[in-house]
């Protein structure tokens, strides 16, 4: 295997044992990658369950297509299209979902996608190569105004707008459409940047993530996912920025609490509404030893949540 193909699948026991896996069970791991977790999660399934994988990357699908395990269904889509391919499938209840978010690592590791400034590539960032619009063509037509939003929402960059600026004089001299020529540019528009960090890391994360609308298929995903769980089943999220980790904590913290109902509704106790979810155990990331043998998983959060038994669909 090619230094480009491996990938250390994060916090993989942890997170396959989250998903509680009954034998007959219907699985979802909304983010194939390299198939890490879905191993496990079709080692510790019997010949009536099955597991639907998700991924948006070609390559992806195939090293998923390359497995040829009967019980396992794969869908070249992001997660984000979960209802309408579970309905496609003939699919009503799961009983879990696994997201690990984030990037793998041939996605970082192959200069060719563009997604890392240590090496001079073409600038994709695209997770599907197959469509869509690359951070070259967008940059080339964004306003300083839209750059700078786009850095300082999806970064948290504080330079945001000297780099806009930058990236706007610097088109004047032709298109910026390597990594490197982006990575040249942020670094002279930053002044100063956090000790051990490359001064292009907020940059090409923000980019990233809105290229490919990564906090915006996880907000379409999670009510969708809590929808199709049923009752008993687990929804696992493994988070490595910030910004993605706020909004699994928001919603399953709001999707364990009673809804809001006026004060002075007349209604018992065991009238009013259920929660949907409840939470399971306190969030968790990957021990000093994972992170020392994978300094990429320092990052990683977990959090898990199960379907109430109660609550109504």
């Amino acid at each position: 295997m090619s230094p480009a193909a491996q990938h250390v699948t994060v916090l993989l026991a942890e997170a396959v044992e989250a998903l509680a896996i009954r034998p007959d069970g219907v699985y979802v791991d909304g983010t194939f990658g390299r198939g890490g977790h879905s191993r496990e999660i079709l080692a510790k399934l019997g010949s009536a369950g099955r597991l639907i994988a998700f991924d948006r990357d070609p390559q992806a699908i195939a090293v998923a297509q390359s497995l040829g395990d009967p019980r396992l269904v794969v869908v070249h889509a992001p997660f984000s299209a979960l209802t309408d391919e579970l309905d496609r499938l003939g699919v009503d209840g799961i009983d879990g979902l696994l997201l690990d978010l984030g990037v793998s690592s041939p996605q970082l590791d192959e200069a060719a996608r563009g997604m890392s400034f240590r090496f001079d590539a073409p600038l994709d960032m695209r997770m599907d190569t197959s469509r869509g619009q690359t951070v070259a063509q967008w940059l080339a037509d964004a306003s300083v105004a839209q750059i700078t939003e786009v850095l300082r929402d999806y970064g948290e960059e504080r330079f945001a707008h000297a780099i806009a600026k930058a990236v706007a004089a610097a088109r004047t001299g032709g298109a910026v459409a390597t990594t490197r020529q982006l990575a040249e540019i942020v670094e002279k528009a930053v002044r100063t940047r956090e000790s051990g960090q490359h001064p292009a890391t907020r940059s090409f994360q923000a980019l990233r993530i809105f290229i490919n609308q990564e906090l915006e298929e996880l907000s379409l995903v999670l009510p969708d996912a809590v929808a199709r769980l049923n009752p008993g089943g687990r929804l696992v999220v493994i988070s490595f920025h910030s910004l993605e980790d706020r909004i699994v904590k928001r919603f399953m913290r709001d999707e364990s609490r009673p809804p809001q109902l006026p004060s002075r509704l007349p209604l018992r106790a065991a009238e009013l509404p259920q929660p949907r979810l409840s939470l399971i155990g306190r969030s968790r990331r990957p021990g000093p030893a994972e992170v020392a043998a994978n300094p990429r998983a320092r990052s990683a959060v977990m959090r898990v949540a199960e379907r109430a038994a109660e609550a109504g669909r």
